[in-house]
């Protein structure tokens, strides 16, 4: 690594020493490299908290009774795995402050030095400069991160623990691009996918080069799990790698330059790890034995130990390989960070309004025709799009070869609501939702009802729990989180159907009035948080009324009328207000907007109420017509159980009841005579 970052500075020019404001050699050579061991330690810990969560198991031998599972000694591969994790979080921690102090120093164009107003100067670039809050920010979740690999060992802690790390990655996304640059916000999503992809990859394969001896019989089937983790990875760093290089170059030709031979170097040597691992998959995975084959052996059954020891020595050859490029890789993405790219990343002289505040330039006029062909592409949410249609096709097909049918409409409510989502987050309403009001309100309202509706429908976590094969090692696959998920005690709060209705409901008002919705507007991380949110509160309000996946609580057929037409008079409120507004929400934004087409600002803003009225509506009564027709099944079937009980007992019940009334009638008769004697 260190080899590869000093040839390609060498070879870029970019550790040469600064015409003007030179911060010198220290911090010319030290930040790329301490930027390089921070971006391998996050990678490490990121990849052993993975293993430790989803591919290892986390206890030794059989499994006994639930008291005496904490019992068990922990398996040897997991405990050199949170070795490895707290160890390298402790690396993460102490190089990302070590990349704030150069980052300081290379921007200022000051030397290291423990003077007082030096250090007044890093603490004003701490506070007061997007750049160092962002390391600062990481700096602190890496020794967060650290406590937490030393202390904890509970699965769900370290699940947590795992997204904490993740999130280590978002400030490294967000100024690993210039906010005046072109795209930002497909920039900022493009690393983002990079870091996670390179972190799920090159994290898994330095976790399996320091366990494999504790493996043992394990080996086939933890190679296996991760295989699948490592294609995934691959994947998002090939994807998400073109495209950020396509957003800085403007021609192919420029790939003959200084920064477009490193991208080369890079693209070449995806393209070798990415044979290898198809080699791994496809030649020696299935030579390896699988925990079943070796306690087979073990009783004395055969197996073909000659072939499983050549496949083990490849292996380990292939991953030597594996680590020597990945680390050459390295070296080269921290001095490509160093390399100005050739399309500027400053922000134009002579930008328009619309750019200063969106990123942006002015889309054109809004006509029907361009609500289909006006299209800015948000990688996060495309990403997240074609895992979920690639994996529920995997779940469908896998069901299928066991005989198993799933039923067609709702593979095809699911890739509808699949399309919808991409629409939303990438089409017409993405586009214009930054510059109007009323297509911002349209496609939150089809974040929050639209594109729900049809997810709901597609059944995924009932089509999950049926196409997954439960994990008997111990280990917890995603089917083993799925369910742990479904009865947590925080899924019991927010499934009550009354908590999603408020939550639906309530965060509207919530966000419209509050700074929530200027964050959103300004800010990438707001905006895709904003996405997440609607999303996520439409999906659970529609579950609890219509879903078939499984809920800790489901409320009677009446109660989710009631709570349907609740919701609707709020809609309904909520846009009559809005209308009827004669001041504008978010005047600073919305008004200096310099849009010279189109409503007014304030007349566009009541057209947004009036659609939020209107189209927020047309959902709510579908989904309550769903809720008639489950109930009127439901009734259904109760009676069609009735009938078959009856058969099955004779009228039983029926019998039961009417000698209740025979003897009652036969008491009152023996009453009445004796009243007459």
């Amino acid at each position: 690594m260190v080899l590869a970052l000093v040839v390609a500075l060498l070879f870029t020019g970019a550790a040469a020493a600064a015409q003007l404001s030179d911060p010198g050699a220290l911090t010319r050579w030290g930040l790329p490299i301490a930027k390089a061991i921070q971006n391998g330690a996050v990678a490490t810990v990121i990849g052993a908290l993975v293993f430790a969560v989803v591919i290892l198991p986390k206890h030794a031998g059989p499994r006994r009774g639930r008291g005496e599972r904490e019992a068990r000694p922990e398996h040897p591969a997991f405990t050199r795995t949170m070795a490895l994790a707290a160890g390298a979080a402790a690396v993460w921690t102490i190089s990302a402050i070590g990349v704030l102090l150069f980052t300081y120093s290379d921007v200022s164009g000051l030397a290291l030095s423990p003077d007082p107003s030096y250090t007044e100067g890093l603490a004003s670039f701490l506070t007061d400069f997007s750049t160092g809050r962002a390391w600062l920010a990481v700096s602190i979740i890496a020794a967060v991160v650290t406590t937490l690999t030393f202390g904890v060992r509970s699965l769900t802690g370290l699940a947590l623990t795992t997204a904490l790390a993740v999130g280590g990655l978002l400030p490294m996304a967000l100024v690993g691009h210039a906010a005046g640059g072109d795209d930002h916000s497909a920039a900022v999503n493009s690393i983002g996918l990079h870091l996670l992809g390179v972190c799920l990859w090159i994290g898994g394969i330095i976790v399996l080069a320091v366990i494999s001896k504790q493996l043992g019989d394990m080996t086939g089937a933890v190679l296996r799990r991760f295989s699948a983790l490592a294609l995934f990875g691959f994947v998002l760093v090939s994807v998400s790698g073109i495209v950020n290089a396509s957003l800085r170059i403007t021609s192919l030709e420029q790939l003959d330059s200084r920064w477009g031979g490193l991208v080369l170097f890079k693209a070449a040597a995806t393209i070798v790890l990415g044979i290898i691992g198809f080699l791994h998959r496809q030649w020696i995975i299935p030579r390896l034995p699988v925990q079943a084959a070796g306690a087979a052996a073990r009783k004395g059954v055969p197996a073909d130990t000659v072939g499983s020891l050549s496949a083990r020595r490849v292996l380990t050859q292939f991953i030597g390989v594996e680590l020597l490029i990945m680390a050459a890789v390295s070296g080269v993405a921290a001095a490509l960070a160093r390399t100005a790219p050739p399309r500027p990343e400053e922000l134009p002289p002579n930008a328009t309004p619309a750019r200063i505040l969106t990123g942006y330039d002015l889309p054109p006029e809004l006509t029907p025709e361009r609500y289909l062909t006006e299209w800015r592409p948000d990688w996060l949410w495309i990403a997240i799009t074609a895992t979920l249609a690639v994996t529920y096709v995997l779940g469908v097909l896998k069901l299928r070869r066991r005989g198993v049918k799933w039923p067609i409409l709702r593979t095809i409510s699911w890739f509808v609501g699949l399309i919808a989502l991409t629409y939303v987050t990438s089409g017409a309403p993405t586009v214009y939702g930054m510059v109007l009001f009323s297509t911002h309100m349209l496609g939150h309202m089809s974040l929050s009802m639209v594109v729900p509706l049809f997810l709901v429908l597609g059944g995924p976590v009932a089509l999950a729990l049926k196409a997954l094969t439960p994990r008997m090692d111990g280990s917890r696959g995603l089917r083993e989180w799925i369910l742990i998920g479904v009865h947590s005690r925080w899924s019991k709060i927010i499934t009550h159907p009354i908590f999603a209705a408020v939550n639906f409901a309530g965060s509207i008002v919530i966000f419209y009035y509050s700074e929530a919705f200027g964050f959103a507007l300004r800010q990438h991380v707001g905006h895709e948080l904003m996405v997440l949110h609607f999303l996520l509160a439409g999906y659970i309000f529609v579950l609890t009324m219509i879903g078939i996946d499984p809920l800790p609580n489901r409320a009677p057929y009446p109660i989710r009328l009631v709570i349907l037409l609740a919701t609707m008079a709020f809609h309904a409120f909520f846009g009559v207000a809005v209308m009827g507004q004669t001041s504008l929400i978010q005047a600073s934004y919305f008004g200096n907007m310099g849009r010279d087409w189109g409503l007014s600002a304030l007349a566009d803003q009541q057209l947004g109420g009036a659609i939020m009225w209107g189209v927020g509506e047309i959902p709510t009564v579908l989904v309550a017509i769903g809720v008639a027709v489950q109930w009127s099944r439901s009734d259904a079937r109760e009676t069609k159980r009735k009938d078959r009980a009856a058969e099955r007992n004779n009228d039983a019940e029926l019998t039961a009841y009417n000698n209740m009334f025979a003897q009652l009638a036969e008491r009152d008769a023996r009453t009445d005579q004796g009243e007459h004697r």
